[in-house]
């Protein structure tokens, strides 16, 4: 029976049968979902980085908040919407490394500075709950917006 001839489900459980051709088997098999989803978390490589978690509350407008590494989830809690505030980026950083940055407040004017690095693509304002994601480029020493 081809595929296409299959009845269609709207709903799949663990316990549910998925049918393959087995390279081992040399023939049509059948596995179950939970089996399936168990071969994949072993087959798959996700990410290892967890990003350390830095906080930063800034009372006055004009203020400047410096990411102290790389792979750094900065989340910012002015104590109110601020006319201008700096996010300076760690000077020091490996390839690859992320900066991701939440604010709870609106920043009017917003600077992301390089820390001497080139910065492609950075907001220059943010609304409250925005937030922005940086990823560094060893090969052109830039950091780049990748979200």
């Amino acid at each position: 029976m081809a595929i296409e001839n299959l009845t269609r489900t709207t709903a799949i459980t663990s316990a549910d049968d998925i049918p393959l051709r087995s390279a081992t088997g040399g023939d049509d098999q059948k596995a179950s979902v939970s089996a399936l989803v168990t071969y994949l978390e072993g087959a798959m490589t996700l990410p290892a980085t967890t990003l350390a978690v830095q906080h930063a509350a800034p009372s006055a407008t004009g203020f400047t908040v410096t990411v102290s590494a790389g792979d750094t989830w900065l989340i910012i809690t002015p104590t109110g919407g601020f006319a201008a505030g700096t996010v300076t980026l760690p000077a020091t950083k490996a390839d690859q490394d992320i900066v991701q940055v939440n604010c709870t407040q609106s920043v009017t004017t917003l600077t992301v500075s390089g820390n001497g690095s080139t910065v492609t693509g950075a907001p220059t304002t943010l609304a409250a709950n925005a937030f922005f994601t940086l990823r560094w480029d060893a090969v052109n020493a830039s950091w780049y917006r990748v979200g």
